[in-house]
């Protein structure tokens, strides 16, 4: 038996934030990354709203880019404090996720996040509040995602907490709040979009629902992505609903190396996660056509790329992906990106062992050691082939 899950409901489309307005609830916390939501406006337009609904709102903000284990427990002080019935995540995938993780520690504050760790082990949530997660960026997929990254930045230890317990009960996806995005935020937020959706469509735990949605993904994005780097409103429309689409796959058929390599490299190295996966994505993806080119040429057809054998599709598929990277202005390669040769080799054995144990690694279509992961290491520092 297999399960699929999402949110209770999704809003989405111009006006998505007006649902707040009809929200039950009596006290709303609202956490964000930075003041530039405050701002912006988009604080203020929420509050606005939710007073409609006659809810007390608060606000946490300063959530890093990486969350910590100290900015959570601040969230919870916060949340114990006011006693919300209602936690709202809202900006890129961080605010989201160190949210859930709030939202964890405000119901059961006795639980470690050793003990949060565990796969799929929480106890059950919604106990004292129910989540609604409202992005701001169109890429990690957050605001349907049953997943949580936090650091503990004394110890450099990170808990991934994997629930379905965590899935939001409530994604707003209103385009509205990405039509600002800068160009650089929009090519790498789509660029982890679109590695989750080919990484969720080779995982070994995909299915016939995450096989749906992740090529939906795939087609919107591959026709959204470089208009909406270059500002069309209606392709920045489309990219945020492109996302969540992807986010709704992987949430439930899980990710693969190029995740795995990014996760273990961006704090590193100081590169952005869709940079990262996005220099990754084509080795990856060259790495793993030895058992699953059958699924990247299937990709190819589909995206009516050039090819009439699974080599020369999985080949079409990759010069995709390069070809984005040209378009938006993106390295090709960790040499290109500033990474000096000393330093990359300096931390090479680190990132190749830890890499390979992450939990994405567990669903890549094609098993990996150490060694070969050194090896691929190398090919997206060089620019070279994969060829073992």
């Amino acid at each position: 038996m297999q399960r699929f899950t999402i949110p209770r409901d999704v809003y989405f489309g111009t006006n998505a934030l007006d649902h707040l307005k009809d929200v039950k609830g009596t006290k709303a916390m609202l956490v964000i990354d930075s003041e530039r939501l405050i701002e912006d406006g988009t604080v203020s337009r929420i509050q606005d709203l939710l007073k409609e609904a006659r809810i007390e709102t608060t606000v946490f903000s300063g959530v890093e880019s990486d969350p910590s284990v100290s900015t959570v427990k601040k969230g919870v002080e916060m949340m114990t404090s006011f006693e919300p019935d209602l936690i709202i995540g809202i900006g890129g995938g961080s605010p989201i996720d160190a949210a859930k993780a709030m939202w964890i520690f405000y119901e059961y504050p006795n639980l470690t996040f050793k003990e949060a760790a565990k796969p799929f082990s929480l106890p059950e949530l919604r106990q004292k509040a129910k989540f609604i997660a409202i992005p701001t960026t169109s890429g990690t997929g957050s605001e349907v995602t049953s997943f949580s990254v936090i650091t503990d930045n004394e110890t450099n230890i990170k808990y991934p907490i994997a629930d379905y317990n965590i899935t939001p009960d409530v994604a707003i996806v209103d385009p509205a709040l990405v039509e600002s995005m800068p160009p650089e935020l929009v090519a790498n937020t789509g660029m982890d979009a679109l590695t989750h959706a080919f990484e969720a469509y080779v995982s070994t735990a995909r299915n016939p629902i995450t096989d749906s949605l992740a090529m939906k993904s795939i087609e919107m994005t591959v026709k959204n992505l470089i208009n909406s780097f270059n500002g069309e409103k209606e392709a920045r429309e489309n990219m945020h609903i492109s996302q969540c689409l992807a986010g709704m796959a992987f949430s439930n058929a899980i990710l693969g190396i190029a995740h795995s390599m990014a996760h273990k490299t961006g704090k590193i190295f100081n590169i952005a996660h869709g940079s990262a996966n996005s220099i990754y994505l084509p080795s990856v993806i060259e790495f793993n056509s030895k058992t699953a080119g059958s699924a990247y040429a299937d990709i190819a057809k589909r995206l009516g790329l050039d090819g009439n054998t699974t080599d020369k599709l999985v080949k079409s598929l990759i010069k995709l992906v390069k070809d984005f990277r040209v378009a938006m202005n993106m390295p090709q390669t960790l040499n290109e990106y500033g990474l000096s040769e000393d330093f990359f080799k300096e931390h090479l054995d680190e990132i190749s062992k830890t890499a390979v144990a992450d939990p994405c690694t567990g669903t890549n279509p094609r098993q990996i050691s150490v060694e070969e992961m050194k090896k691929l290491f190398e090919t997206t520092y060089y620019g070279t082939e994969v060829n073992f």
